[in-house]
């Protein structure tokens, strides 16, 4: 007897698919994932944020406002100092799986060359 797959085979809409590239592409900048990186610990105000990544003010502003409309970050004032925190603690989850997949590719690949390493004349 055949076994059915159960999991739809059509492309899901563009509507559907829109807000996850669009998240996708706030995490795909390596200033924006160095802010997020910094922010781990705890909330930084811009200042430090900015002596911490090497970022300029200029740059630094319209990444931290990308981080925030995405609900990312958020943004607290306290007195002339602006605070950033982790809006979403599940953004470091994703960001290790995202690591832990590549780790695995690329000892994959290093296995890969220890094997080719075996035909070298170098090794006898």
């Amino acid at each position: 007897m055949p076994k059915t797959d159960s999991r739809d085979k059509t492309a899901k809409p563009t509507e559907y698919l829109a807000p996850v590239a669009d998240y996708f592409k706030v995490l795909s900048e390596i200033s924006r994932l160095q802010i997020l990186s910094c922010l781990r610990e705890g909330a930084m105000n811009v200042s430090e944020i900015g002596e911490a990544t090497g970022l300029g003010q200029a740059n630094l502003s319209k990444h931290l406002k990308m981080l925030t409309e995405a609900e990312i970050l958020s943004r607290k004032p306290q007195g002339v100092a602006v605070y950033y925190e982790i809006q979403d603690p599940m953004i470091f989850e994703l960001c290790e799986l995202v690591c832990d997949r590549l780790y695995q590719r690329m000892q994959q690949k290093a296995d890969q060359f220890k094997r080719l390493s075996a035909f070298s004349p170098s090794k006898k």
